[in-house]
Parts: structure tokens; sequence; C-alpha cells
């Protein structure tokens, strides 16, 4: 059985990037969390280390506080994709593309890491526990654009069903293009209205097969 990891290591562990996993800290504090199971050094160079499963199921183990409705802009120094209805958010420059691009491969790196068969053609375990994130990271990704208070585009929510995001756009077209891009990022959508405003919407869920 896995020793719970001193507050050091936790700390370690909550700070490691909540995409990827990557780790950093010290050698000896990384070779504990190896030798304990919860990260792995990467083969090939720079040799960085990730959590592995158990660290990110340690990392998770605390209840998260419930989303807002329109969240607020990302901390600094911490990648947040945009779920839309942001306020404050400046418009995406080349900074924010390349960070989005890198957040993007990591999470295809994760996939590779942790999918039990390697593959990167569907949802990994982060992102079913982070399904409004894992959504809008490949939405924002594909060149989407998020809303906000002056312009249109793409919001997620959650939803009561388990493993299910609700996905809302301006009109048919911008639904069917989110769609597509969902689809070919390993999600299963649908197109459903709501009945109290008879707005159009997709329920996205990450395919398992």
């Amino acid at each position: 059985m896995t020793r719970p990891p001193t507050a050091a290591q936790r700390r370690v562990i909550d700070a490691a990037d909540p995409v990827t996993g990557r780790l950093k800290g010290s050698e000896s504090q990384l070779a504990a969390l190896v030798q304990r199971g919860l990260a792995f050094r990467h083969p090939r160079p720079p040799h960085d280390h990730f959590l592995t499963p158990a660290g990110h199921r340690i990392r998770d183990a605390e209840p998260e506080p419930p989303a807002p409705e329109a969240p607020g802009p990302s901390t600094a120094g911490v990648f947040t994709a945009r779920v839309g209805g942001e306020e404050g958010l400046p418009a995406a420059d080349p900074s924010r593309i390349r960070e989005v691009h890198s957040a993007w491969q990591g999470l295809l790196e994760l996939r590779r890491m942790t999918n039990p068969d390697g593959a990167t053609d569907r949802p990994c375990g982060w992102e079913r526990t982070h399904l409004v994130q894992a959504a809008a990271l490949a939405l924002e990704a594909a060149g989407h654009r998020p809303a906000d208070r002056d312009t249109e585009g793409y919001r997620v929510r959650a939803t009561p069903q388990p493993e299910a995001v609700a996905v809302q756009g301006p009109d048919s077209g911008a639904l069917q293009a989110c769609a597509a891009t969902l689809e070919r990022s390993g999600w299963q959508t649908g197109e459903h209205t709501d009945p109290r405003t008879r707005a159009r919407y997709l329920l996205a869920s990450p395919r398992r097969v």
C-alpha cells in the first residue's frame, strides 16, 4: 500500500501542471515520489517528472468548489482553458495561442502516458474528472472563440449528468463546428433543445472506445 506523501511532497504534487501533471521540485523530492509510485521520470530528454494516475488521485482527492457561472480570469502563471463567459480577458494574442497549443500537446501526451493502450484519440482519466476544462481546451486549441461580454462564441458548462457537459453557441453553424471539433478530439456529441428557452446546445461526453 502506498504511503501518504509528506507535507513537502504534497506541496510538490499540488503544484503540478494541471493538464500534464508535470512536476517541479528538488531531485530528492522527485525521486521520493517516484519511489512511492506517485510520479514517474519520462524516458526521453529532458527527463521531466510527471504524476502517475495514483499521484493525480491524491492531488484531486480534495473536493473542488463549485465552478461559478461566469468564471474569472486565469490566475497568473497557471494555464486555464477559457470556458466562455469570462470577463476582463484580453483577446487571443500570439502568446495565448502558444499557451493553448502547448497545453493541448501536453494533454495529448498525458493521454498517451495514461490511457491503457497509449491511445491519443480519446480522453484520458484527467479529462473525465475535469470535463468542462477538457472540452474547453479542445475547442480553444482548434481555434474556436469563447464568448465574452462583447463577443459571441462558445460556452461550456457542467450538467447534472456525471460525464457530460453542455456546449452553447451563437448559432447552429457554430454548434456544428464545435461538434466536429469535439468528435475529432475523442468526444461524442448530440444536439438538443432547451425546453424552457428553446435554445439549441450540444451535450458532449468523452468517448470510451
